[in-house]
């Protein structure tokens, strides 16, 4: 789904204008960014969790010429999906186990 999929989406869910809908997504997607941006978790209920995970500087290898090099430390943005959502995405994993079919005793025959 793309962002103008989303707008579509609201606009079809609600009797909002293109124009607004377009704005409400938009606002939506900034307030995370920039709350995520200042290091703050933002937590949607049945969603996820948006936050901010700090990289040490480390070792790694241009792939290229397998020359040494150190990795400046980061910030990156991290999502972590909510138990509703991966429920939803997964329904395979929530479904009930079926009982092993249990295979029938073996009759012995009488000889004579």
């Amino acid at each position: 789904m793309t962002k103008s999929e989303l707008v579509s989406a609201v606009i079809k869910a609600t009797s909002m204008q293109k124009g607004e809908a377009e704005k409400s997504v938009e606002t939506f997607i900034s307030s995370i960014i920039e709350a995520v941006s200042k290091g703050e978790r933002v937590a949607l209920s049945g969603f996820g969790i948006f936050s901010v995970s700090d990289r040490k500087e480390r070792n790694g290898k241009n792939p290229r010429t397998g020359e040494s090099l150190t990795i400046p430390p980061s910030r990156v943005p991290k999502f972590s999906a909510g138990k509703a959502f991966k429920d939803k995405a997964n329904p395979i994993a929530i479904e009930k186990p079926t009982e092993p079919v249990k295979d029938k005793p073996k009759v012995k025959k009488k000889k004579g």
